[in-house]
C-alpha cells in the first residue's frame, strides 16, 4: 500500500464529479440548475420502456443552465435506426448535446437492431452530429451477464474504435462498495495500455436497504457480500456515505502525477440511489472539509 500522505484528499478526489438523474425527474432538474456548478457533467440515465425523446427536453435545460448533459443511449432499448437517427440530432440540434454514454442496455433481447454499444459507435450517427465525446462502461466487479474474458475484449474493440475514428473516449465505472476490486481494476487495464480517463462510480449517500436493492438490482455480487456480512462497514456507509471508499481508493491508488488523480481517474460519478439532493448536499459538504 501506499503512503496514504501521498494520496490525495476526500476532497481532491470530489473536485471533478459527474452525477446521473432521470430525466422525468422535475424537481432533480430544477435541483441540478440550482446547486450544481456550471460545466458538471449530469448523465441522464434511460430507463427500459420509457420514451428516449425525455432526454431532449431534460438536457435542454441542463445546457439552458450551464452544466453539461450525458444522456445515456442504450443500444438494446433503440427500437430502429430512425428512431436512433432522431434520437441524435435532437440531442446535438436542440440540447447542444456534445457527449453521450453509449452502454449496451440491460435487455435479454434488443428491441431493435443494436445489440451492442459498439454496433451504436460504428452507425456513425452521433458523430456525424458532432458528438464526439464518448463514455463507455467499466465492470471492476465484472457483469452478471457476460464472462469476463468477452467484457474485456468488448472494452478493448470499442476503445480501439474510437481512436481510429477521433473520438474521446472514457469510461464511467459500475458502482462498488469496496475500493480494492476497482484499484485491482484501474491497475489491470492500465497494466494493458489502456489510458483513457476513467470515471469511477459510487453509490452516494443512501441507506443500507437502499444500496442492498441495488446491489441486487445490477449484479454487484462482491459488493452485496460487504453489505451483506459486514454490518459494521455497512453502518459506516450509512453514516458517512462514501467517503470510506473514497478515502481507500486514494490510499490503494497512491499519489497522482502533475496534479492528477491516480491511475488516470478523471473523477468520480454518483449513482443517486437515496436522492439527487442528498447526494450533491453530501458532496459539497465533503469538498468544504
Amino acid at each position: 500500500m501506499t503512503d496514504a500522505a501521498q494520496s490525495p484528499t476526500i476532497a481532491r478526489m470530489l473536485s471533478h464529479c459527474s452525477i446521473e438523474v432521470h430525466p422525468g425527474d422535475s424537481n432533480a432538474l430544477d435541483a441540478a440548475r440550482e446547486r450544481l456548478s456550471l460545466g458538471t457533467e449530469v448523465f441522464l440515465t434511460w430507463i427500459p420502456g420509457a420514451n428516449p425523446i425525455e432526454l431532449v427536453a431534460a438536457a435542454t435545460r441542463l445546457r439552458r443552465a450551464g452544466l453539461l448533459p450525458v444522456p445515456h443511449i442504450g443500444a438494446r432499448h433503440l427500437e430502429s435506426s430512425a428512431q436512433l437517427e432522431q434520437l441524435a440530432s435532437r440531442l446535438a440540434g436542440e440540447a447542444g448535446v456534445d457527449r453521450i454514454l453509449v452502454i449496451g442496455g440491460d435487455r435479454a433481447r434488443p428491441a431493435g437492431p443494436y445489440d451492442s454499444s459498439l454496433a451504436v459507435m460504428q452507425t456513425g450517427v452521433f458523430q456525424k452530429r458532432g458528438i464526439t465525446r464518448i463514455a463507455i462502461a467499466g465492470f471492476p466487479e465484472g457483469n452478471p451477464n457476460i464472462n469476463d474474458v468477452a467484457l474485456d475484449e468488448a472494452l478493448r474493440a470499442k476503445l480501439d474504435f474510437a481512436r481510429t475514428t477521433g473520438l474521446h473516449a472514457s469510461i464511467v465505472t459500475q458502482f462498488c462498495f469496496t475500493a480494492q476490486p476497482i484499484v485491482a481494476w484501474l491497475q489491470r487495464i492500465r497494466g494493458q495500455g489502456i489510458d483513457s480517463p476513467v470515471r469511477v462510480g459510487l453509490a452516494g449517500p443512501a441507506s443500507v436497504t437502499t444500496l442492498l436493492r441495488y446491489a441486487v438490482r445490477c449484479g454487484i455480487g462482491n459488493s452485496l457480500h460487504v453489505l451483506t456480512e459486514h454490518p459494521s462497514f455497512a453502518k459506516l456507509l450509512t453514516e458517512n456515505g462514501p467517503a470510506p471508499i473514497i478515502q481507500d481508493i486514494a490510499t490503494y491508488a497512491g499519489a497522482g502525477e502533475n496534479g492528477n488523480l491516480p491511475l488516470g481517474i478523471g473523477g468520480l460519478h454518483f449513482f443517486v440511489f437515496g436522492g439527487f439532493v442528498k447526494t450533491v448536499d453530501w458532496i459539497n459538504a465533503q469538498r468544504s472539509n
